[in-house]
């Protein structure tokens, strides 16, 4: 009896999880099918970190004004970038779910039999194919200025893992916003706000080491901070980082898990 018993509940927590998996799939399918629709979208988000390297990556290389020990400037901002343009995309992630809510569709997704977790983790993974697609074009880009990336497939494996990671974090976060505030105008007021500040609070285009003591210790708490010190490990094949690659996945997931754990308890806030 106690066997069979264990074995009900094993087999019952393994349809939950079966199931949960699935119904954040078909909400991440429903985000990208949005995507498929306005494909421009992604190469108008390209525009601001292209430029970032073509103008100010190429400058500062040549006037070698930031010391970035054994790699050059363009290999040193490259990762940096990366992240940037992640964040970019994913931290007005969560202006969709007020218009889902202003044209009625939210309703019908929270009345659905998906769970709160599966609709936020949903939304989550969509916006880490975006950063993907990002990704894609900052690596040929920064390939045709010159720097030299690593070809490894588990590096590449490593950044894929990152740039998904990165992009569920900030739209997660993106999503928690867009719940307290409720209405566009604060959301890109706020949205706006952030960015800038998460972005020149990390070591994406400057070392840590030449910050002020009070802003690296900001640093040192900004996620962003270690997605981009994972990214210059796994993308450089002569990048190193500060912290390493285990603490960088470990903070940047833990993040990610607290904020999921949080926009799931909001999320049918927004509504009301």
């Amino acid at each position: 009896m106690t066997s069979s018993g264990s074995g009900e509940r094993s087999g019952a927590f393994a349809d939950g999880i079966v199931g949960f998996l699935g119904k954040t799939l078909a909400i991440a399918e429903v985000e990208l099918r949005k995507l498929r629709h306005d494909p421009w979208e992604l190469l108008t988000r390209a525009v601001q970190p292209t430029l970032w390297l073509l103008v100010f990556g190429q400058v500062f290389n040549t006037t070698r004004a930031i010391p970035t020990g054994s790699l050059t400037y363009l290999e040193f901002m490259a990762p940096g970038i990366l992240a940037q343009s992640v964040l970019f995309v994913a931290i007005f992630y969560g202006i969709v779910v007020i218009w889902e809510r202003d044209l009625g569709i939210l309703h019908k997704f929270l009345v659905s039999p998906a769970p709160r977790g599966a609709l936020v983790l949903g939304k989550a993974l969509s916006a880490g194919v975006r950063g993907i697609s990002q990704a894609l074009i900052i690596y040929l880009l920064a390939v045709l200025l010159g720097v030299k990336m690593t070809r490894d497939p588990l590096a590449l494996v490593g950044v894929v893992l990152m740039v998904v990671t990165g992009s569920a974090l900030f739209s997660t976060f993106s999503l928690v916003i867009a719940c307290i505030v409720k209405t566009r105008e604060r959301f890109m007021g706020i949205g706006q706000v952030l960015t800038m500040p998460l972005f020149f609070a990390s070591n994406a285009i400057y070392p840590i080491s030449m910050m002020p003591a009070w802003l690296r210790a900001i640093s040192r708490a900004n996620p962003l901070t270690y997605e981009v010190d994972a990214l210059r490990i796994l993308m450089l094949s002569t990048g190193a980082g500060a912290f390493g690659l285990a603490m960088d996945f470990a903070v940047v997931a833990a993040f990610t898990a607290a904020l999921i754990a949080v926009a799931a308890r909001l999320y049918p806030t927004v509504i009301t």
